[in-house]
């Protein structure tokens, strides 16, 4: 029995190949090829043999090719080959995870900015935090082929638990259907914060995969939620939007794929939008409606900075409080953009202290300069407050300063 798993060749870096064969008798036999041989070959020895004992094997030859993986990436790639070489091993070989890399989440923490990578390809992975995306999406879906989702599973499986994310919102894209109840079962126990539904068209969709995220929670004696964007691509899920915004008490945001929208209705995506106009509307009151965050597709010209700002200046006008990323030079803007600006934190100021102080005069009625203030102008303007403070574009003192 021969199992193969892994990337070699030319270009390839941070990634390794894996072919172990399986054999009645004659012991472990490995050959390791590897470009960091001098200062880890050791290492990277010790693992592979401690991996083989872990799933009781004790006679194969394991070939290794490797280019700088990390042991997260090793001991995938040699868990995959494994499992295709005999398919009823279940068992999973899991790193130890730091404390530190544990990260809690909120249903309302800012998302502004989310930045999806291939979940096959560990080199996008270890410095993805360094361009302080508010999340990161590993994904199981569009960005992996066909044959290589079992893999991508167990790589990101050990990326939740091996590489440390920062202060990054941890999320997941899972595929369709029944892959997207193993995509579940291999992620949700290892610290996913948030995980991404595609192609949703009914809420009994939202709550299948919720229902089973609840089942391996109970399970895994899991405390921490597990939140769920729903991704809407159709004509047919924006039709059905508002009951797939409140189908589950989990969901925190509601977004939208605009390549397969538009796919969907016979239109050419532009960078101008209007094609998708009505859909991003009904997204945007679907998500408000449910008290949940309306967020926006990604803009697919990674080249096109102003179009972007323009893109994002339209989407905060709409409603949206932030923009999928398929590039690192996308984050700066798009966090930019659905920040408040100094002049939106002035005017929330001048509001909120204007409320206050009518509060406490017993006064009913609020103006600000000329104009009078209702209570979801108010609302507004704390919210606005709250944002720019945790952010730290305004001071939590800013009371005392004025």
């Amino acid at each position: 029995m021969v199992g193969e798993a892994g990337r070699k060749g030319e270009g390839v870096r941070s990634d390794c190949f894996a072919r172990i064969e399986l054999k009645d008798s004659g012991g472990i036999e490995l050959n390791v090829k590897s470009k960091v041989e001098a200062m880890y070959g050791d290492k990277i020895r010790e693992l592979l043999y401690r991996e083989l004992e872990f799933f009781e094997i004790k006679n194969c030859l394991l070939y290794l090719e490797d280019t700088g993986a990390l042991d997260f990436v090793i001991s995938a790639r040699v868990e995959c080959a494994l499992k295709r070489a005999n398919p009823e091993i279940k068992k999973e070989f899991l790193l130890y995870m730091p404390e530190r890399f544990f990260k809690k989440s909120e249903k309302e923490r800012i998302r502004r900015s989310r930045l999806y990578l291939p979940g096959n390809e560990p080199k996008f992975f270890l410095n993805a935090a360094l361009h302080e995306p508010d999340g990161i999406i590993l994904d199981l879906e569009d960005a992996v082929s066909p044959q290589e989702k079992d893999s991508a599973r167990i790589l990101i499986r050990n990326a939740l638990r091996s590489v440390d994310f920062k202060d990054c919102e941890k999320m997941v894209r899972i595929n369709q259907g029944p892959l997207g109840i193993l995509d579940l079962e291999s992620v949700v126990p290892h610290n996913v914060n948030v995980v991404l539904i595609p192609k949703v068209e009914t809420g009994e969709h939202v709550r299948a995969v919720d229902a089973k995220i609840q089942e391996i929670r109970k399970e895994k004696g899991i405390k921490e939620p597990v939140y769920l964007m729903p991704i809407i691509e159709s004509a047919l899920g924006c039709l059905e939007a508002s009951y797939i915004a409140s189908s589950s008490p989990n969901i925190c945001a509601l977004t939208i794929g605009l390549e397969d929208y538009t796919a969907d209705i016979g239109a050419e995506r532009t960078n101008e939008g209007k094609e998708s106009f009505w859909a991003r509307s009904v997204i945007v009151n679907a998500a408000r409606a449910a008290s949940i965050q309306p967020i926006d597709s990604v803009f697919s010209d990674v080249g096109d900075k102003e179009g972007l700002l323009n893109s994002c200046l339209e989407s905060k006008g709409m409603g949206f409080e932030g923009k999928g990323c398929i590039h690192p030079r996308q984050i700066s803007v798009i966090n930019q953009a659905f920040s408040p600006s100094q002049k939106e934190i002035e005017k929330a100021k001048r509001i909120v202290l204007a409320y206050e102080e009518a509060q406490r005069n017993g006064l009913s009625v609020v103006s600000v300069g000329t104009k009078m203030v209702d209570p979801p102008i108010v609302k507004r303007a704390l919210k606005t407050i709250s944002f720019a403070e945790n952010i730290g574009l305004l001071n939590k003192e800013w009371r005392s300063e004025n």
